[in-house]
């Protein structure tokens, strides 16, 4: 199964974008809401090798425009192989993440090579319902 053609150009785009001097592995990443919003993010390394992922950098822009809640996630590396969230990105995911949202990580084709539930990407997550009331 392919993602669609618009899905496809934002997360080749946004692979393009990827700023990746030192790694040369460009990741992109779409976060859909709900309503079906979009929010598009690349990974960005610094020198100091602390940069932002591409899932983290499109939850970013996703909270900043006020949305709290993922319906679905898309993750595009570089080739043709499995390029899954990395473990601080299956936490921010989690935080945002219902029991019914999908993740899905893309070939540069579109094609669909896995899709998870939160259960299976992070199984026993830790959560806010963990911490004690405020």
């Amino acid at each position: 199964m392919k993602v669609d053609d618009a899905l496809l150009e934002k997360l080749t785009t946004a692979l393009g974008n990827a700023y990746v001097p030192y790694s040369d592995h460009p990741v992109a990443s779409v976060m859909e809401t709900p309503d079906g919003e979009q929010f598009v993010g690349c990974n960005v390394e610094v020198a100091h090798y602390k940069g932002v992922c591409a899932e983290g950098s499109a939850i970013s822009a996703m909270v900043t425009s006020g949305h709290r809640t993922l319906a679905r996630v898309f993750v595009m590396g570089p080739g043709e192989h499995l390029c899954t969230p990395c473990g601080d990105c299956r936490q921010r995911i989690r935080e945002f993440a219902t029991p019914t949202t999908e993740i899905h990580v893309i070939a540069r084709d579109g094609e669909i090579l896995k899709s998870y539930t939160l259960q299976t990407l992070l199984p026993d997550a830790f959560g806010p319902e963990q911490l004690p009331p405020r």
